[in-house]
């Protein structure tokens, strides 16, 4: 999987968990190239998900949701995920 392919799945499973108005998918693999765990098939993604709801619960929990939603991804194609709720 490529990183575009990734971007536009997790655009779409994220979204359609509803009271999401929007997010932002960034690539930022080029910070965990020259780590030993480093796998080219990868990728450390910033998520950036405006989304009131999300906003307004502790980031433990809004960040669990999130996790869950994103479960195969992570277990398959993401390193490491930052999120930021706007």
């Amino acid at each position: 999987m490529d990183i575009n392919q990734l971007t536009e799945i997790l655009k779409k499973k994220i979204l359609d968990n509803g009271n999401i108005k929007n997010v932002e998918v960034e690539d930022k693999t080029y910070l965990h190239k020259k780590h030993k765990s480093f796998e080219n098939n990868k990728f450390h993604i910033k998520l950036k998900i405006e989304s009131e709801y999300l906003k307004n619960l502790n980031k433990v929990d809004s960040n669990k949701l999130i996790y869950k939603i994103l479960d195969y991804e992570m277990k398959n194609y993401i390193h490491s995920l930052q999120i930021l709720f706007i």
